[in-house]
């Protein structure tokens, strides 16, 4: 088991870099995001872990399915086919299908996530 609570003791991120460095655009800036993964490799079919951003807005296609949960700070995720906003707080989650063009709105100074996400066509 590989619980993920709001208030988890967290393992160190690693530095990812900018959205660029993670196939997205950056909007607003400048972003650096990191990240952890705990579970599978990135070129499995599953895999997952923790991730975090610094405040900004980017652009991104999913490359993959994910299944997240904020757990801390203030996000606004925008899909841009419907145009629709969804704002989420610590707690909230979501699901991205893969291929979705999505706008990261970060509005706090930092946000973090834990994340399932799968490469496998559903």
């Amino acid at each position: 088991m590989l619980p993920f609570t709001l208030t988890m003791d967290r393992p160190a991120l690693e530095d990812w870099g900018s959205p660029e460095d993670i196939g997205a655009t950056t909007l607003e800036g400048p972003i650096k995001v990191a990240g952890k993964l705990l579970f599978g490799a990135l070129d499995a079919p599953v895999f997952g872990g923790l991730y975090s951003a610094t405040k900004g807005k980017y652009r991104v296609v999913y490359p993959f399915h994910e299944h997240a949960t904020l757990l801390d700070g203030e996000l606004a995720i925008t899909d841009e086919a419907s145009g629709r906003t969804e704002l989420y707080g610590p707690g909230d989650s979501w699901i991205i299908a893969k291929g979705t063009a999505v706008v990261w709105d970060i509005r706090s100074a930092k946000i973090a996530k834990s994340y399932l996400a799968t490469t496998a066509d559903i």
